[in-house]
């Protein structure tokens, strides 16, 4: 069982800069508690993400010594892998695809096809510098902006995905529109036609309907899962009202009780989430 850790995605979307100081403190301690990866920053504009600004001294700044947990980086164009592709201490390069038109344009500033050849280039690059591609199908579930979309669609991108020899795919609820039906029936579908390919689920939800969607990806047989403590986040490109990210600690809570090991470090966690609950806005 994979759990990701999205400092980056809680962090974005915020108008109040979280200075540097506090983001390497916060992210030195999640890398104490163990998770499978950290989605630490970006390699973006910082016009379009102002609080991703200083991801490189962020990134200096981190500690990793011998903790097994990998560094995961968004970019959004070949530029963006180019940057990203220069530190070592990064073993993810994560690229927002989206199957809705709208967003795409929005989120990266490129159509579709134009991402998809953008995706080539960053590939290219990640088997140039010993780094692995994770690529979220954005809006996965459903858009807001009319935007077709179906099932099969999903299908199909993820084929050309495997195609272009993405790495990881992880199914992404950008506005918190996923059902447990949907989940199951995307998930279980996918894992029967690419058995062989990482698929994990990087959701956005209300915590009263965090427990389903959590409990449909999981007997599913997803292993991989995105969080965020105490569910910060969303993405503002996507629309006005931010949908947050599932909260780490349910996460954690729902697996426990199915008897599975997470491997966490209780206490660093604990220790963690006082921490976050020190550097982020109150609401």
């Amino acid at each position: 069982m994979k759990i990701i850790e999205c400092p980056r995605d809680a962090m974005q979307g915020l108008e109040e800069f979280i200075s540097t100081e506090h983001k390497i403190r916060y992210l030195n301690q999640l890398i104490k508690v163990g998770f499978d990866t950290i989605d630490f920053g970006s390699f973006v504009s910082p016009k379009a993400i102002p609080q991703m600004r200083d991801t490189v001294q962020v990134l200096e700044g981190l500690i990793l010594g011998e903790s097994k947990t990998k560094l995961l980086a968004i970019v959004a164009n070949t530029r963006g892998a180019f940057e990203a592709c220069k530190y070592n201490a990064i073993t993810y390069l994560g690229f927002p695809l989206s199957i809705s038109e709208t967003f795409q344009q929005r989120n990266t500033n490129k159509s579709i096809g134009e991402a998809l050849n953008a995706l080539e280039e960053i590939k290219h690059e990640c088997l140039k510098h010993n780094k692995k591609l994770v690529t979220y199908i954005s809006m996965g579930f459903g858009n807001p902006y009319y935007d077709p979309y179906d099932i099969d669609l999903v299908l199909g991108f993820v084929d050309i995905l495997q195609t272009l020899g993405s790495d990881v795919i992880s199914l992404a609820d950008t506005i918190g529109v996923s059902t447990p039906e949907k989940i199951k029936y995307l998930f279980s579908t996918l894992s029967k036609q690419h058995p062989k390919v990482e698929i994990g689920v990087h959701l956005h939800s209300t915590p009263q309907t965090a427990i389903e969607k959590i409990e449909a990806a999981y007997l599913s047989g997803c292993k991989r899962f995105d969080g965020a403590i105490r569910g910060f986040g969303g993405c503002p490109m996507a629309k006005d009202d931010l949908v947050g990210n599932l909260a780490t600690e349910t996460i954690i809570t729902y697996l426990e009780n199915q008897g599975i090991k997470t491997h966490l470090k209780a206490d660093e966690f604990a220790h963690a989430l006082t921490i976050a609950d020190e550097i982020f806005p109150k609401h």
